[in-house]
C-alpha cells in the first residue's frame, strides 16, 4: 500500500474526497490520517508523495493520476499550479460554489452550534475571470525558476521578474506573463513596465540585500474605466524614476492617476508612506447606483466591484429599511455600505478606526449630496459606548462588516446591551463570524443566511447573516 521513498512516503490510488481550507483538497491515507494535496479536485484518484508528516495529517503532492474527477476542467492560466492565486481554477465553477456554501454551513454549525434557517443559495459571480479591481505585483532580481531551468546547463540570462510571490517563499517572485484576474490594460501595463525597465537597465529589488530601484507595482481599475498606477521605488533615483513614469504616461494616456512612493523601509506596506502624485489626480472614481466613490492609493474597497454591488444589495435587503430607522454601520471603511443604504434610512452613523478612510467617506458623502450620513473615527471597542449612542441615537439596525478576525468581544457585548431590532453581519471569514453569532445567540436568532462569491477560482467566500432580536428581549 505504501513504500518508503528515501525519508518520504508514497500512497497509491488515493481518492480525493473533499475541498479543504485554503484551497487545498483532502484525502485519507491508508492509516486513516488526513492528507492535504494542492492542485487536485475532489473525485481525482492519485498517487501522493508526502513531504510533511504531522501527528494527525500529511501534506503531499499528486505525482500520478489514475482517474480524473468529473468536476475537473482545464485551467485557462499558463501560471496555474505554480502561482498560488487561483487554486480552484481546475474545478468547475458550480462545484466551487458548492464547496464555498458548504464551508459556510459547516462553520456556522460546527463552530456556532446555533439554530439555523435554510440557507439561501450562494450568489455566484457573473464574471469568473478578470473581476478584480486591484492587483499588486512585486519586482525581484532573482525570479523563480522552473525545475527544467534549475536542471539546465544553459545560461538563464536575465533573472528579473515582475509578478507574484511563490507561496511560502517571501524572496521568490514568479514572473507573470498574463494574469486572468484584472481586466486589460492591466497585463499590458505590467508587461510594459517590466520590459521598459529591462531595456533601460533599471534595477529590480533584491529582497535579501535590500537594494534595487523597483520594488512594487499596484494597479487599480474602476467600472467607470478609470485607472490608477502606483510604482513603489526602493531607491530615490529621480532621473530613472521620471524616465519610467514619463514613458508609462505617454504609452497609456488613459491612466487617470499615476503615483509613486519612495520606500526604503524593511517592509513594502504603503499605509505609513508619503505617496506622491505624478500625473492626473490622486484618486479614481467608482460608481454604484448613481453614487460616486473616490478611491485613493490607500483606500479599502471591495476588490470585485460588480459583486460588491450584489453584496450591498443583499445587505440592504436583509436590513429591511423603511426610511424611519437609525442605522449604525460598524467598520464602515470609506462608508460605501452606509451611503448605499442611506436613501432608505432616517440616519446612518458610520464608525471606522482608519482616519484616511473616514476622510474619504465624508468627501464621498459631499460628492453624492448625502446629508443623513455621519462618520466618526475611533477604535470600535472604545468609541462604540453608551455616551456615543446617547449622542447619536439608539440604532434600530446595526450593519457590521468587520475584518477577518471578526468583532471584538466588547463590541459584541455593547450590541447585546443596546439590543437593536436587527443586526446584519457581513463577513469575509465565516469561522470568526460563527464564533460571534454563538456569543449573540442568547438574544438573537439567525433569520437569514446568504453566502456571496466575491472571488471565483479561489476558496474565499463572503457571507451575509440577518440576526433578529428574540421576542422575549
Amino acid at each position: 500500500m505504501a513504500k518508503k521513498n528515501t525519508d518520504k512516503v508514497v500512497f497509491h490510488q488515493i481518492k480525493v474526497l473533499d475541498a479543504g481550507a485554503k484551497g487545498v483538497s483532502v484525502a485519507k491515507a491508508p492509516d486513516g490520517k488526513v492528507v492535504f494535496i494542492p492542485n487536485v479536485v475532489p473525485g481525482d484518484v492519485v498517487d501522493v508523495q508526502t513531504f510533511k508528516k504531522r501527528k494527525a495529517y500529511y501534506e503531499g503532492k499528486a505525482i500520478h493520476f489514475h482517474e480524473y474527477s468529473e468536476h475537473r476542467v482545464e485551467p485557462v492560466c499558463e501560471h496555474f499550479g505554480v502561482c498560488g492565486g487561483c487554486k480552484w481554477q481546475n474545478m468547475k465553477y458550480n462545484q466551487q460554489l458548492y464547496y464555498k456554501q458548504n464551508e459556510v454551513l459547516n462553520h456556522l454549525q460546527r463552530i456556532g452550534k446555533i439554530e439555523l434557517p435554510e440557507f439561501e443559495p450562494i450568489l455566484g459571480s457573473e464574471k469568473q475571470f478578470f473581476y478584480r479591481n486591484k492587483m499588486e505585483f512585486s519586482f525581484s532580481n532573482s525570479r523563480w525558476l522552473t525545475e527544467a531551468e534549475i536542471g539546465s546547463t544553459e545560461d538563464l540570462g536575465n533573472r528579473n521578474a515582475l509578478g507574484f510571490h511563490i507561496p511560502k517563499m517571501w524572496d521568490k517572485i514568479l514572473d507573470i506573463n498574463k494574469c486572468h484576474l484584472q481586466e486589460d490594460p492591466s497585463n499590458a501595463i505590467r508587461n510594459e513596465v517590466r520590459d521598459f525597465a529591462n531595456e533601460h537597465g533599471l534595477t529590480f529589488f533584491n529582497p535579501k540585500a535590500h537594494e534595487g530601484l523597483l520594488r512594487t507595482l499596484m494597479l487599480r481599475t474602476a467600472s467607470t474605466g478609470e485607472i490608477m498606477v502606483l510604482i513603489q521605488f526602493f531607491e530615490n533615483d529621480k532621473a530613472n524614476r521620471e524616465l519610467l513614469l514619463d514613458h508609462l504616461y505617454e504609452k497609456f494616456p488613459q491612466i487617470t492617476s499615476l503615483q509613486y512612493v519612495v520606500n526604503n523601509k524593511a517592509n513594502d506596506t504603503l499605509y505609513d508612506t508619503d505617496i506622491k502624485l505624478y500625473k492626473g489626480r490622486d484618486y479614481i472614481l467608482e460608481e454604484m447606483e448613481g453614487l460616486k466613490f473616490s478611491i485613493n492609493a490607500k483606500s479599502f474597497y471591495q476588490t470585485n466591484s460588480d459583486q460588491a454591488y450584489e453584496l450591498y444589495k443583499i445587505t440592504r435587503d436583509f436590513a429591511g429599511l423603511t426610511g424611519n430607522e437609525i442605522v449604525y454601520d460598524l467598520y464602515t471603511g470609506t462608508g460605501t455600505i452606509a451611503q448605499f443604504v442611506s436613501k432608505k434610512a432616517k440616519k446612518v452613523i458610520g464608525v471606522e478606526s482608519v482616519p484616511d478612510a473616514i476622510k474619504d467617506a465624508k468627501a464621498n458623502a459631499v460628492r453624492n449630496e448625502i446629508t443623513n450620513c455621519e462618520f466618526f473615527v475611533g477604535d470600535m471597542k472604545v468609541v462604540f459606548n453608551d455616551d456615543f449612542i446617547a449622542q447619536h441615537g439608539h440604532p434600530d439596525v446595526i450593519i457590521t462588516d468587520p475584518p477577518r478576525d471578526g468583532m471584538h468581544k466588547d463590541v459584541i457585548e455593547q450590541i447585546m446591551k443596546i439590543a437593536p431590532e436587527k443586526v446584519v453581519y457581513v463577513s469575509c471569514n465565516s469561522a470568526t463570524q460563527a464564533r460571534d453569532l454563538a456569543l449573540m445567540d442568547e438574544k438573537y436568532k439567525v433569520a437569514r443566511v446568504r453566502p456571496v462569491d466575491m472571488f471565483p477560482q479561489t476558496h474565499h467566500v463572503e457571507n451575509v447573516v440577518l440576526l433578529e432580536r428574540r421576542k422575549d428581549f
